[in-house]
């Protein structure tokens, strides 16, 4: 119907164009005279339309018409083209007659409108004969989409027991139709499911319809939405689901799990210890669990308390105090459960199962001794002897009431001053002197017995406190140590130093020390001040340093205790020379003159001893080393365990450690006889001394015991060889030796080929070798 009203209107002004031009070629070139109405021409028009309509998702076939563009030139010279981001493929024109086409089907919900440019060209030089114009095709909607929801899975969740009317969450379905045209877009909502708990209102926004949800009955609600338009048009997009969990609140008591509860513990049980524990049942969340125990009547409550354990709810018993079997060996008493952070309002009735019975049986345990007191102080004057000090007092608690010993533990008394009695009477075997230890701090142990006295319980310990007290035993002395100096030329009345003096007994405030010289045959005088000091003064003037250089001035002080104590102690004043301005120039130190103290004879005495310990460690040390040496003498050393085997013998007259025989057989190619065993051997080799020569066939009966008397003076007259009476090695064997000699080296006989007297042209290094091995007939060396 739009595009219909369009093409009329279209066509209207188009005739009236036609009609203005009619009028203008009747009466042409006619001039305006005056007075008379202008003549009327007609004017170029470029365009006589700017916009179409077409409907969207026509089922008619394609191309479908959208409209025509017109133009004042002469159609037979124009030529209609279109331009744009469309044209040619989804509009086109008819070029002769300017007729506009759709050439596909169109969906408002993706395009809603098209700009295209209109162009008016000459056919033959495709100039244009108009301006371009710009003109818009809108496409208009049908009614051809249905609501979508934005999600098809809703989460939401509401407090438990809400009002009627409490907003739970707002749902949204979106219609992609046009929403200027009536009832395309609109979107109506209903649930098909949950709508006896919950409801739906027109925008989307569920609401409760019911004030009675309770999550512990049901914590979760599904609801199904349905949108469909004004006109009841749904897809399979229109319906969504809403999952609604209930939120907890505090809105019930906690309820005990049993009315009645039985718990046992021994009596010695720690205080603050748990004994039990409580166990209610709260279907609240955890942390709506604000469980809170107490005591519905008030016995107990200065006995036990009951605590809550956070992450069970569960109310744990403890005793404050202790327990005592034999006092109390049951206790009953009412625990109320409740939670007072609940909220009241809603909250239907009192649960009446929130309270139990509680009993707590006491058993008996075999309980150490318990002294009376905490702690015990006695008091002793000091150096006397008390038969009784003061008594400690321990019971056995249980019902066995054993008899109980004392005993002082010996690492409380270390010097043994103390005893005490079976029945816990102390008292102290030697004087105890308050200056020395003015406390003792013993540890007194008391043990269950039986009837034989021994121990057949646990024990415990008290601490007992003894202090000493004071009396006058101790006679005033000086204050600190004094050095007195004065002048040999001091003039009378001069003060040389000024005294006070201490007692080493407690001091009262009210203390009065009296000072006096002990003998008045001096150069000096004492005056007491009444203040507890004393004032030093010369007594007539002028010293002698030749006669005394240091004067002894013995002072005695008195106290004014019960009873009063005098002591005596000793000033010494050196006398010094001093300069015209009183300034001391020479002195002696009093230690030099009045001897020395018993400090520096202990050093002295300790230095004397060490030097004399230092001196017998080092004797000692000698004698060890030269003890050493001798028995490392008596052991040869390693090199020197040399052992010869080329021993023939002691000669003809040796006829009892070799057989002669033997040796000769052996010489003429017979076995050799077996050789002495290692041990027999000595284990030093001997210096093989050479033997006087002798003449070719020369016989000395005397000549082995010469050699064997000089090697014997060899050894005698050594002092660093070992004592060894003995020789088992020799150089020569003799001239009776019916064995002759044995060795090649000794040998001068005819049988050798070797001439070795050119060794004798060789030099002096081979003197020996010449003088052992030539042909000289004044020598022969035997082996």
């Amino acid at each position: 119907m739009q595009a219909l009203v369009m093409l009329l209107a279209t066509g209207a002004t188009y005739y009236l164009g036609l009609l203005a031009a009619a009028a203008a070629a009747v009466n042409p070139g006619r001039p305006n005279t005056p007075g008379s109405l202008p003549a009327h021409r007609r004017q170029k028009r470029d365009w006589i339309w700017n916009q179409m309509h077409i409907d969207e998702e026509r089922n008619d076939s394609l191309p479908h018409y959208v409209g025509k563009i017109k133009s004042s030139v002469d159609p037979k010279k124009t030529e209609y083209q279109l331009r744009g981001e469309s044209a040619g493929k989804v509009f086109r024109v008819d070029k002769n007659t300017g007729d506009v086409y759709a050439l596909e089907r169109l969906d408002r919900e993706k395009i809603s409108e098209y700009h295209l440019t209109a162009l008016v060209v000459d056919k033959d030089s495709k100039k244009n004969l108009e301006s371009p114009s710009s003109f818009t095709i809108k496409v208009h909607d049908v009614n051809d989409n249905w609501p979508v929801f934005t999600h098809r899975v809703f989460n939401a969740s509401v407090p438990e027991m809400s009002g009627i009317g409490t907003s739970v969450i707002q749902v949204t379905a979106v219609d992609a139709d046009d929403p200027t045209v009536a009832d395309h877009a609109s979107v109506v909502y209903q649930l098909t499911k949950g709508k006896e708990n919950f409801d739906i209102r027109g925008s989307g926004l569920i609401v409760t319809m019911n004030k009675h949800l309770d999550r512990e009955t049901q914590d979760k609600y599904e609801v199904v939405v349905e949108a469909e338009d004004a006109q009841g048009r749904r897809g399979e997009s229109g319906t969504a689901t809403v999952f609604i969990t209930l939120q907890d609140v505090n809105d019930n008591f906690p309820i005990f799990t049993q009315n009645r509860y039985t718990f046992s513990v021994p009596e010695d049980i720690r205080v603050g210890s748990p004994l039990g524990s409580l166990f209610v049942e709260d279907p609240d969340e955890p942390q709506n669990r604000k469980t809170k125990y107490s005591f519905v009547q008030g016995e107990y409550r200065d006995t036990f308390t009951i605590d809550t354990d956070p992450s069970h709810n569960e109310g744990i018993i403890k005793p404050i105090k202790p327990l005592d079997y034999e006092r109390i060996r049951q206790y009953s008493f009412t625990i109320e459960a409740t939670d007072p952070t609940i909220d009241l309002r809603y909250l239907g009735s009192t649960s009446p199962k929130n309270i139990a019975r509680v009993i707590i049986n006491v058993t008996d345990v075999d309980e150490p001794p318990i002294f009376q007191q905490p702690f015990y102080h006695f008091q002793l004057q000091e150096n006397q002897k008390k038969p009784l000090i003061g008594s400690v007092l321990a019971k056995d608690p249980d019902a066995a009431q054993r008899d109980i010993r004392y005993s002082i533990r010996r690492t409380s008394d270390k010097g043994q001053f103390f005893g005490i009695t079976k029945k816990g009477g102390i008292y102290n075997d030697k004087e105890l002197d308050r200056e020395v230890y003015p406390w003792y701090n013993l540890t007194v142990e008391a043990k269950e017995v039986d009837l034989s006295g021994t121990p057949t319980g646990k024990e415990s310990i008290v601490q007992v406190h003894i202090e000493v007290m004071d009396e006058n035993d101790n006679a005033p002395e000086f204050a600190k140590p004094y050095e007195p100096k004065v002048c040999e030329n001091a003039p009378q009345g001069k003060l040389v130093v000024q005294i006070s003096a201490t007692d080493k007994d407690i001091t009262p405030r009210d203390v009065k020390f009296k000072f006096s010289l002990s003998t008045e045959d001096s150069n000096f005088t004492l005056i007491d001040n009444h203040d507890n000091t004393a004032n030093i003064i010369v007594k007539y003037g002028y010293f002698d340093r030749e006669r005394a250089k240091v004067h002894h001035l013995p002072v005695l002080i008195s106290d004014n205790g019960r009873p009063s104590l005098t002591g005596t102690s000793t000033l010494h004043v050196t006398v010094c020379k001093c300069n015209e301005h009183g300034e001391f120039t020479l002195c002696e130190e009093a230690a030099a003159q009045v001897g020395i103290s018993i400090q520096a004879l202990v050093a002295i005495f300790l230095c004397i001893l060490t030097i004399t310990v230092i001196t017998l460690l080092i004797i000692l040390r000698r004698r060890l080393r030269k003890q050493a040496r001798a028995h490392g003498k008596s052991v040869p050393e390693i090199h020197e365990q040399l052992v010869t085997y080329d021993e023939e013998g002691g000669g003809e007259m040796d006829t009892t450690s070799y057989d002669v025989s033997v040796l000769n057989s052996a010489r003429h190619g017979g076995a050799k006889p077996p050789r002495p065993a290692l041990d027999a051997r000595p284990s030093l080799y001997a210096q093989v001394q050479k033997p006087p020569r002798q003449a070719p066939g020369a016989h000395a009966p005397g000549e082995m015991a010469a050699m064997i008397g000089v090697k014997k003076d060899e050894a005698d007259h050594d002092g660093g060889g070992p004592p060894y009476d003995t020789l088992h090695i020799y150089g020569y064997e003799g001239a009776e030796s019916i064995a002759e000699s044995l060795s090649s080296l000794g040998t001068d006989s005819s049988d050798s080929d070797i001439d070795y007297d050119f060794l004798n042209d060789w030099g002096p290094r081979f003197k020996m070798l010449a003088e052992l091995y030539g042909s000289d007939p004044q020598e022969e060396l035997v082996y």
